[in-house]
């Protein structure tokens, strides 16, 4: 799986949304494509996900006329520059992307230990039905060997809210307090109105 990550400061969040519907319309069945996840918060922070089979299926997209005209007047729905990621280190955890959440939060966080990281998902897959089952499952971009962003995708938000209050389980209690503190300079946004939507046929 190849993933670029947009981010940037919404201007008007409902304009983003009109211009993601139009994407969704005239690009929304390009060979290679997987599927989009994003949203804006509720102080205007903007994130989106598109998956894709590869790098190349991507490139093929961005050297279209008509999409770059689309990301020129999609540039406008912004206060200044909306910031482009891509990168061919893509990971998903339980069932990865869910178009039927009604809640994602998506979190951007640096300087952690891939090692401990990869240990933590492990650990938390063997108990997640039982312990979190209003976690639906992941999708992870790595954008260095030290960082990434992330959406989590839920059942919703007031299930999520309550599965934050619950104690980890004491087999697995010292793995969670070390995730917990690999996460304590993450950057978190919270998509209470998601935008989602998988390609045709996939």
């Amino acid at each position: 799986m190849f993933a670029w990550v947009l981010e940037g400061k919404a201007a008007d969040p409902e304009d983003v949304g009109r211009q993601l519907g139009h994407w969704i319309n005239q690009f929304g069945a390009t060979p290679g494509y997987l599927g989009s996840t994003g949203g804006v918060t509720d102080d205007r922070r903007f994130l989106l996900f598109a998956r894709w089979e590869s790098q190349e299926a991507g490139d093929l997209l961005l050297a279209r006329p008509e999409q770059q005209a689309w990301y020129a007047e999609f540039q406008k729905s912004f206060d200044g520059p909306v910031e482009f990621t891509e990168s061919a280190d893509v990971t998903t955890y339980l069932a990865g992307g869910s178009d039927s959440a009604g809640f994602v939060q998506a979190m951007k966080v640096a300087g952690v230990e891939r090692a401990r990281i990869d240990e933590a998902d492990r650990e938390f897959e063997k108990l997640a039905a039982d312990f979190r089952p209003d976690l639906i499952g992941g999708v992870r971009v790595w954008t260095a060997p030290d960082a990434f962003i992330e959406a989590n995708y839920f059942t919703s938000e007031d299930a999520a809210r309550e599965g934050e209050k619950k104690e980890p389980p004491a087999e697995v209690a010292a793995g969670f307090e070390d995730f917990m503190d690999m996460m304590k300079e993450a950057e978190f946004f919270d998509f209470t109105q998601p935008l989602l939507h998988t390609a045709p046929g996939r």
